[in-house]
Protein backbone atom coordinates (compact mmCIF):
# COMPACT_ATOMS: atom_id res chain seq x y z
CA UNK A 1 0.00 0.00 0.00
CA UNK A 2 2.98 2.36 0.30
CA UNK A 3 3.59 2.15 -3.23
CA UNK A 4 0.22 2.64 -4.17
CA UNK A 5 0.11 6.08 -1.87
CA UNK A 6 3.65 6.80 -3.86
CA UNK A 7 5.77 6.85 -0.76
CA UNK A 8 8.07 5.03 -2.73
CA UNK A 9 11.09 5.24 0.80
CA UNK A 10 8.51 3.56 3.09
CA UNK A 11 7.76 0.97 0.04
CA UNK A 12 11.24 -0.22 -0.78
CA UNK A 13 11.89 -0.27 3.13
CA UNK A 14 9.52 -2.59 3.80
CA UNK A 15 10.43 -4.31 0.52
CA UNK A 16 13.44 -5.16 2.08
CA UNK A 17 12.23 -6.19 5.45
CA UNK A 18 10.14 -8.50 4.15
CA UNK A 19 12.58 -9.67 1.72
CA UNK A 20 14.92 -10.26 4.61
CA UNK A 21 12.57 -11.88 7.14
CA UNK A 22 10.93 -13.84 4.80
CA UNK A 23 13.35 -15.35 2.18
CA UNK A 24 12.19 -18.99 1.71
CA UNK A 25 8.38 -17.90 2.10
CA UNK A 26 6.98 -18.62 -1.25
CA UNK A 27 4.25 -16.16 -1.37
CA UNK A 28 5.98 -13.27 -0.19
CA UNK A 29 8.81 -14.06 -2.60
CA UNK A 30 6.45 -15.03 -5.44
CA UNK A 31 3.21 -12.58 -5.01
CA UNK A 32 3.94 -9.42 -2.25
CA UNK A 33 7.53 -8.16 -3.45
CA UNK A 34 7.33 -8.95 -6.91
CA UNK A 35 3.43 -6.67 -6.65
CA UNK A 36 5.50 -3.71 -4.50
CA UNK A 37 8.73 -3.26 -7.06
CA UNK A 38 6.33 -3.63 -9.65
CA UNK A 39 3.80 -0.88 -8.25
CA UNK A 40 7.34 1.63 -7.31
CA UNK A 41 7.92 0.66 -11.10
CA UNK A 42 4.78 2.16 -12.28
CA UNK A 43 4.91 4.94 -10.27
CA UNK A 44 7.87 5.74 -11.84
CA UNK A 45 6.12 5.48 -15.20
CA UNK A 46 8.24 2.50 -15.88
CA UNK A 47 5.95 0.15 -17.13
CA UNK A 48 8.14 -2.47 -18.94
CA UNK A 49 10.02 -3.08 -15.73
CA UNK A 50 6.65 -3.49 -13.96
CA UNK A 51 5.62 -5.97 -15.93
CA UNK A 52 9.33 -8.14 -15.61
CA UNK A 53 9.33 -7.31 -12.08
CA UNK A 54 5.49 -9.49 -12.12
CA UNK A 55 7.17 -12.65 -14.11
CA UNK A 56 7.40 -14.54 -10.66
CA UNK A 57 3.77 -14.05 -9.77
CA UNK A 58 2.93 -15.46 -13.29
CA UNK A 59 1.18 -18.60 -14.17
CA UNK A 60 -0.04 -21.12 -11.32
CA UNK A 61 1.21 -18.89 -8.31
CA UNK A 62 -1.03 -16.56 -9.44
CA UNK A 63 -3.88 -18.36 -8.59
CA UNK A 64 -2.57 -20.60 -5.91
CA UNK A 65 -4.49 -21.38 -2.38
CA UNK A 66 -2.91 -22.52 0.65
CA UNK A 67 -5.72 -25.18 2.48
CA UNK A 68 -7.48 -23.58 5.65
CA UNK A 69 -5.84 -20.31 4.16
CA UNK A 70 -7.18 -17.00 2.94
CA UNK A 71 -5.12 -15.75 0.17
CA UNK A 72 -4.43 -12.27 0.85
CA UNK A 73 -2.95 -10.93 -2.38
CA UNK A 74 -7.01 -10.68 -3.75
CA UNK A 75 -4.89 -10.97 -7.61
CA UNK A 76 -2.63 -7.53 -6.20
CA UNK A 77 -0.20 -8.69 -8.91
CA UNK A 78 -2.67 -9.69 -11.39
CA UNK A 79 -4.10 -6.28 -11.02
CA UNK A 80 -0.93 -4.19 -10.97
CA UNK A 81 0.00 -6.29 -14.19
CA UNK A 82 -3.22 -4.82 -15.43
CA UNK A 83 -2.60 -1.36 -14.83
CA UNK A 84 1.57 -1.94 -16.73
CA UNK A 85 -0.63 -3.07 -19.27
CA UNK A 86 -2.74 0.33 -19.51
CA UNK A 87 0.25 2.36 -19.05
CA UNK A 88 2.13 0.45 -21.70
CA UNK A 89 -0.79 1.28 -23.93
CA UNK A 90 -1.28 -2.32 -24.33
CA UNK A 91 -5.54 -2.41 -23.61
CA UNK A 92 -6.28 -6.26 -24.96
CA UNK A 93 -3.47 -7.23 -22.72
CA UNK A 94 -4.47 -5.26 -19.64
CA UNK A 95 -8.01 -6.05 -20.20
CA UNK A 96 -6.99 -9.84 -20.08
CA UNK A 97 -5.25 -9.12 -16.62
CA UNK A 98 -8.52 -7.79 -14.84
CA UNK A 99 -10.82 -10.80 -16.68
CA UNK A 100 -8.75 -13.30 -14.71
CA UNK A 101 -9.51 -10.91 -11.63
CA UNK A 102 -13.26 -11.42 -12.69
CA UNK A 103 -13.04 -14.80 -13.39
CA UNK A 104 -11.46 -15.77 -9.89
CA UNK A 105 -14.35 -14.56 -7.58
CA UNK A 106 -13.74 -17.45 -5.22
CA UNK A 107 -9.92 -15.50 -4.67
CA UNK A 108 -10.79 -12.15 -4.77
CA UNK A 109 -14.46 -12.14 -2.96
CA UNK A 110 -14.81 -9.00 -1.53
CA UNK A 111 -11.33 -7.31 -2.12
CA UNK A 112 -11.11 -3.93 -3.84
CA UNK A 113 -9.25 -5.25 -6.84
CA UNK A 114 -12.62 -7.45 -8.34
CA UNK A 115 -14.46 -3.79 -7.99
CA UNK A 116 -11.15 -2.09 -10.25
CA UNK A 117 -11.30 -4.78 -12.64
CA UNK A 118 -14.80 -4.25 -13.42
CA UNK A 119 -14.41 -0.79 -14.01
CA UNK A 120 -11.15 -1.61 -16.33
CA UNK A 121 -13.29 -4.28 -18.49
CA UNK A 122 -15.75 -2.43 -18.66
CA UNK A 123 -13.84 1.05 -19.55
CA UNK A 124 -12.63 -0.39 -22.74
CA UNK A 125 -16.04 -1.80 -23.67
CA UNK A 126 -17.74 1.46 -23.09
CA UNK A 127 -15.37 2.94 -25.57
CA UNK A 128 -16.33 0.17 -27.93
CA UNK A 129 -19.63 0.90 -27.53
CA UNK A 130 -19.25 4.55 -27.82
CA UNK A 131 -17.50 4.42 -31.07
CA UNK A 132 -19.88 2.36 -32.78
CA UNK A 133 -23.06 4.80 -31.81
CA UNK A 134 -20.81 7.42 -33.24
CA UNK A 135 -19.26 5.77 -35.95
CA UNK A 136 -21.42 7.98 -38.56
CA UNK A 137 -21.03 10.74 -36.74
CA UNK A 138 -19.03 14.28 -38.23
CA UNK A 139 -15.50 13.00 -37.70
CA UNK A 140 -13.97 16.49 -37.03
CA UNK A 141 -17.01 16.52 -33.37
CA UNK A 142 -14.05 17.10 -30.69
CA UNK A 143 -15.51 14.61 -28.22
CA UNK A 144 -15.47 11.80 -30.84
CA UNK A 145 -11.59 12.76 -32.09
CA UNK A 146 -10.60 12.12 -27.75
CA UNK A 147 -12.64 9.40 -27.38
CA UNK A 148 -11.10 7.77 -30.45
CA UNK A 149 -7.74 8.72 -29.23
CA UNK A 150 -8.61 7.74 -25.89
CA UNK A 151 -9.26 4.22 -27.14
CA UNK A 152 -6.42 3.88 -29.46
CA UNK A 153 -4.07 4.53 -26.37
CA UNK A 154 -5.75 1.50 -25.08
CA UNK A 155 -5.03 -0.84 -27.68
Amino acid sequence: MYAMAGNAAQAESMAQDLDKRFSLDTQVQALWLPAIRAQEALDRKNAGAAIEDLQPARGPMEFAQIPFVANLCCLYPTRIRGEAYLEAGQGKAAAGEFQKILDHTDIVWNCWTGVLAKLGVRALAAYKDFLALWKDADADVSILKQAKSEYGELQ
